[in-house]
């Protein structure tokens, strides 16, 4: 049993199939009385991508748009958490007002959920993992296998 959970790191492609690791998420968080961050990590442009883009736009209309993609990120994640909360959870599952906050962050997605975990001083990491051929799970690596490998904080790990 884990100890007493206050807060929870929920990180999320927010691809579909992810429902189930929010949903483990949300009852940690009904269980518990605790606060979830949503977090959403954007990987950096490869240089030659950027380097593409600055040709085609200035710095400044670039600067902009970036700032309108993460506005518009974390309002699309705001409302697939309300509706989530909406049709998903009975009565009595309902969360308090404020137990889930949205944050979207950008770079390395493990080394970020490290990171925001240190940040927000979570106590515990739940993540969906998707099923990969052990092949392309030794080659490849994932994102749930480093942050496991990495972290000094308890992890749930829901398959997707």
């Amino acid at each position: 049993m884990l100890p007493d959970v206050k807060k929870i790191l929920y990180a999320s492609d927010i691809d579909k199939g992810s429902r189930p690791a929010f949903r483990a998420a949300v009852s940690l968080c009904g269980h518990y009385n605790s606060e979830i961050t949503y977090l959403h990590i954007i990987e950096p442009l490869s240089a030659s991508a950027k380097s593409v883009v600055e040709t085609m736009m200035s710095e400044e209309s670039l600067h902009e748009m970036h700032g309108e993609g993460l506005g518009n990120l974390k309002r699309k994640m705001e409302g697939r958490i309300a509706r989530f909360c909406e049709t998903e959870l009975e009565e009595n599952e309902m969360l308090s007002e404020g137990s889930i906050l949205s944050r979207v962050e950008e770079g390395t997605p493990w080394k970020t959920i490290l990171r925001v975990a240190d940040d927000i001083d979570a106590d515990v990491i739940v993540m969906g993992t998707r099923t990969h051929s052990a092949v392309g799970q030794f080659l490849l690596g994932s994102t749930a296998n480093k942050v496991m490998q990495n972290s000094k904080r308890p992890i749930l790990i829901v398959p997707l």
